[in-house]
């Protein structure tokens, strides 16, 4: 094996493939409507539906952190459950305590900079290239929580507060994810600051979306249900998660 398919085989995230882009916009998305699924829905409430999302996440953690290496199963099932539980933290924070869209939204910003900021100090890079320790990944999954936390904050803050509308709101963040690709592939933008707006960004790119297509019309939505885009959604991740399993099965078998 080389020394590039060794630290690959270290690495405990994946890379950020076109796949890897395709499930993240719907996990962000089915974590919009599995949380309203849950507390609206089955009538679970925003408090009860958070302990008990938060206690299946740190399950699937601790099964995430015992891989120490890239396991596509236990990877995406993290970041599935990490989008509900950052959407209900939002949540919880405007509907139970009445916190404003605008100052969560800047909360979340300062909180994600520290938690770069303090990444970056231990470790000298945020480079997601290089997860192989638990201190990184610990960093990692902090800065995850928080990206979907204020994707929340912000795509509701917009699509809600600022009057746009499901619709216009995916659009504009839909078009802030273009100029950041055009950035990268043609004037330079830095990776890792192109790979951490854009992850930021897809959040609320795929919660307005979920909106769409769950919410009533009377809301501005297409009357899916939150059932059925859940559903539709779950099929798609999963498959591509199969998919994903192959394709590193073959991988490792070429490069062992």
């Amino acid at each position: 094996m080389s020394d590039n398919a060794a630290t690959t085989n270290r690495n405990r995230v994946p890379q950020a493939t076109w796949d890897f882009w395709l499930i993240k916009l719907m996990a962000v998305t089915m974590g919009e409507t599995a949380a309203d699924y849950l507390s609206v829905n089955l009538g679970l409430g925003l408090s009860r539906t958070s302990l008990l999302m938060v206690g299946v996440l740190v399950v699937a953690l601790i099964i995430q952190f015992a891989q120490k290496r890239y396991v596509p199963w236990s990877y995406w099932l993290a970041v599935v459950l990490i989008s509900v539980v950052g959407t209900l933290v939002t949540d919880n924070l405007v509907d139970n305590f009445g916190v404003p869209l605008a100052v969560t939204t800047v909360v979340f910003t300062l909180a994600l900079a520290g938690t770069f900021w303090a990444w970056f100090r231990s470790e000298k890079t945020l480079s997601i290239h290089t997860i192989y320790t638990t201190r990184r990944e610990a960093f990692y999954w902090l800065a995850i929580l928080f990206t979907f936390a204020l994707g929340t904050a912000a795509g509701d803050l917009v699509a809600e507060q600022f009057g746009l509308g499901y619709l216009a709101t995916g659009i504009l963040f839909g078009m802030i994810i273009a100029s950041l690709a055009i950035g990268y592939w043609f004037l330079g933008l830095d990776p890792i600051l192109g790979f951490w707006l854009a992850y930021i960004f897809t959040r609320p790119l795929g919660a307005s979306f979920g909106d769409l297509l769950s919410q009533s019309q009377q809301y501005g939505g297409l009357g899916l249900g939150t059932i059925i885009t859940s559903a539709i959604f779950l099929a798609v991740i999963s498959l591509t998660v199969v998919y994903m399993s192959l394709m590193r099965r073959g991988q490792d078998g070429a490069a062992a």
